[in-house]
């Protein structure tokens, strides 16, 4: 109920007295959409729903709330504290971060200037993910991530809506904090959409350890490089790699000596195999783990966990009574 009161005082009230009146459990909500004149709409365990005015969830358009032109121009007001210019450089990348950590997608009418985007105006479309935190989520990897006593370069491979920053965030909290096993070492993280430790106003409103520092709404690439010459991290942490800038920031990472946790979109290494600029990484063994995630049951539920030669360590079994996590004979991937 604190997470459903904190996130609705931003809606319109129209909108508001609706969401006042979904029933369902908002640590389990991962979107609610709002476009002019279109459907009021929420993804709910990675399902999509109607919302009706009386609050109820439909697969029916029929029975759906159409969002008006004033009940969004008064959530952006409610979103900015009526201050839009002070959200004027988040807006740029087309986001907002609100307290909380929940980060607002907008579209709309983009004004540009010479250097580029400017500002964003008649902004038409709003998209809020929740920002949560499963802490623990990450403890089946926690084991299979060092080597040695030290932590592996690691990427995590996952579909959209699987849970791979969610993941992500509890692993940085787990390496920066220590664990029962390991020493907590230095993080830094590179947070270039505010996703994963969704800062506001500089701090961050998610718990990434008491040994992690933070550049948020960054590009990952320049982070990288700035980290490494100012914060001395033992260990950086990205999310959504995937552009030719990346791999050469993440080379210099490796070269200084820092280890590298990173996601990125994908359902394999054999999906990585097939996109130009990500398939060096599985070619030249740059990862020494890689964690395949699967849409099946939990957010961040772990399929499969590889080495850097891609040998099969592990396997998530699924049986009838639930879930379970099982040792398979060493395999060679493809």
């Amino acid at each position: 109920m604190e997470k459903k009161d904190e996130l609705i005082k931003i809606f319109a009230k129209s909108i508001r007295d609706i969401l006042n009146r979904v029933t369902v459990n908002f640590d389990e909500v991962q979107e609610i959409r709002l476009r002019v004149g279109a459907p009021l709409l929420i993804v709910y365990k990675n399902e999509e729903y109607y919302i009706g005015k009386s609050g109820g969830l439909s697969r029916d358009f029929r029975d759906t709330y159409l969002v008006l032109r004033g009940e969004l121009r008064e959530t952006m007001e409610y979103m900015s504290n009526y201050s839009l210019y002070a959200f004027e450089e988040e807006m740029k990348q087309g986001f907002i971060t609100i307290q909380g950590g929940h980060r607002i997608g907008l579209a709309g009418k983009t004004i540009l200037d010479e250097t580029g985007i400017k500002t964003m105006k008649f902004v038409s479309f709003i998209n809020v993910r929740l920002s949560h935190q499963v802490k623990g989520c990450s403890d089946p990897i926690l084991p299979y991530l060092y080597e040695n006593g030290e932590i592996l370069h690691t990427l995590i491979i996952s579909p959209p809506r699987c849970g791979k920053t969610t993941l992500l965030r509890d692993v940085i909290r787990q390496v920066s904090n220590g664990t029962k096993d390991h020493q907590g070492i230095t993080v830094g993280v590179v947070d270039e959409r505010s996703e994963i430790g969704a800062c506001y106003q500089g701090v961050p409103q998610n718990e990434l350890g008491i040994r992690t520092d933070v550049l948020d709404c960054c590009p990952k690439a320049k982070g990288m490089m700035m980290l490494i010459r100012t914060m001395s991290p033992r260990v950086i942490a990205v999310d959504e790699i995937g552009s030719r800038d990346d791999l050469e920031a993440m080379e210099y990472v490796m070269n200084c000596g820092c280890k590298l946790i990173a996601t990125v979109h994908g359902t394999s290494i054999d999906d990585l195999k097939q996109k130009p600029v990500l398939r060096n990484l599985v070619n030249e063994r740059i990862f020494q783990r890689y964690i395949v995630l699967n849409n099946k049951g939990r957010i961040g539920n772990i399929d499969q966990i590889y080495d850097s030669r891609g040998t099969q360590l592990y396997k998530a079994e699924i049986h009838q009574m639930g879930k379970s996590w099982e040792r398979q004979e060493c395999v060679a991937y493809g």
